[in-house]
């Protein structure tokens, strides 16, 4: 499992104190708080910055960092992934899972018979639907609903779905 979560991308710098607008790639907003780490990807490797402010402006979030009070220091990031320790992840409810977490699974039939590996996850807004690379070389599109996804085993890296008619 990856340790490192991806919740935002630096989208643009804030004014010139070094403020940062995030767009927030987390269902949970709420998430960022003071004193809260935060990596930023960059092609150097990671570099760890805690969260000292926090406000919010129409979809972005607008963070202040610890030691970081000029533009000049902050802007050689833009573009950056935003990335967050597992450790201080949202908790899942049971059941839920990160995306991350099932990237590369098997996908087999409820018969076991392997059709491919989970290749993204799209979310549509009424619900996610996987993107399969088929065995075959193909791909198919299967909606992530109770009739057609039977089971997400994480540990063991499976998903089990019911091919409903016209989806391969």
């Amino acid at each position: 499992m990856e340790r490192f979560l991806r919740v935002g991308v630096f989208a643009n710098t804030h004014g010139v104190h070094g403020e940062i607008k995030l767009f927030p790639t987390t269902d949970d907003v709420g998430r960022f708080v003071k004193g809260l780490p935060l990596w930023l990807e960059t092609k150097q490797g990671r570099k760890e910055f805690v969260v000292a402010g926090v406000k919010y402006f129409k979809n972005m979030v607008i963070l202040r960092f610890e030691g970081v009070t000029n533009i000049n220091e902050i802007e050689p990031y833009k573009g950056c992934d935003v990335l967050v320790d597992r450790e201080h992840a949202v908790p899942l409810a049971e059941d839920e899972y990160f995306i991350c977490d099932v990237l590369g699974a098997e996908v087999v039939t409820e018969e076991g018979e392997a059709l491919g590996t989970l290749r993204d996850v799209m979310q549509t807004g009424a619900n996610d639907v996987y993107v399969i690379a088929l065995k075959n070389g193909g791909e198919a599109l299967f909606p992530v609903i109770p009739d057609c996804v039977k089971d997400v085993d994480v540990e063991r890296r499976r998903i089990t779905v019911h091919v409903m008619p016209g989806l391969l």
